[in-house]
């Protein structure tokens, strides 16, 4: 990967947007990337739209903006799709990653994008996995299955640091995400 890489990361206060961005980080700068992960808040509540801004690359990188055209928009909460402009700035060559039960082809129709779209049910994931609605590590799975950036399995120490005891259940939703994603109607 010799150009940077953009990432904005849609989610809703305390929901994992912002850990994600952050995780990802390390672990791609545990192998030898240079990274940013930064989020941009509005007000300051939970429940409230979030983004977080992921940059990677295997050069120092010197933009220290907000990611303003994205290669990949990730929607970590579904519900933000009839609220949020997910795709504003996209790359014409960019990628949307949704947490949806929806298939890529029923959203693309549903929300008339341009773009190829990813899906992964995220929730249900999450929800047999670790017990609870937080989706966030599952979307990682999700988008490195879409941008290989890292390997997968390089995740497991980030996780560790984060979640401790949780962490394998984290990992495991990763996984699944990862083996489950659907892109374009078809698996990857």
């Amino acid at each position: 990967m010799a150009e940077l890489l953009e990432v904005r990361l849609h989610g809703r206060g305390g929901l994992g947007a912002v850990t994600s961005a952050e995780l990802l980080a390390q672990a791609a700068a545990g192998e030898g990337k240079f990274t940013q992960s930064f989020p941009s808040f509005g007000p300051e509540r939970r429940g409230a739209p979030v983004v977080a801004f992921l940059r990677v690359s295997d050069e120092f990188i010197r933009t220290r903006t907000n990611v303003r055209t994205p290669d990949y928009s990730v929607v970590i909460d579904p519900r933000l799709l009839s609220v949020v402009d997910v795709t504003e700035g996209l790359k014409d060559n960019g990628v949307i990653i949704i947490n949806s039960s929806r298939s890529p082809k029923q959203l693309k129709a549903d929300y008339g994008y341009k773009w190829p779209v990813a899906s992964v049910n995220a929730t249900h994931i999450a929800q047999e996995t670790i017990g609870l609605p937080i989706t966030n590590t599952a979307m990682i799975g999700a988008f490195l299955k879409v941008a290989p950036i890292i390997p997968l399995e390089a995740m497991k120490e980030a996780l560790q640091e984060r979640f401790g005891s949780r962490a394998s259940q984290n990992f495991t939703a990763m996984q699944r995400a990862y083996d489950e994603l659907l892109f374009e109607g078809a698996a990857i």
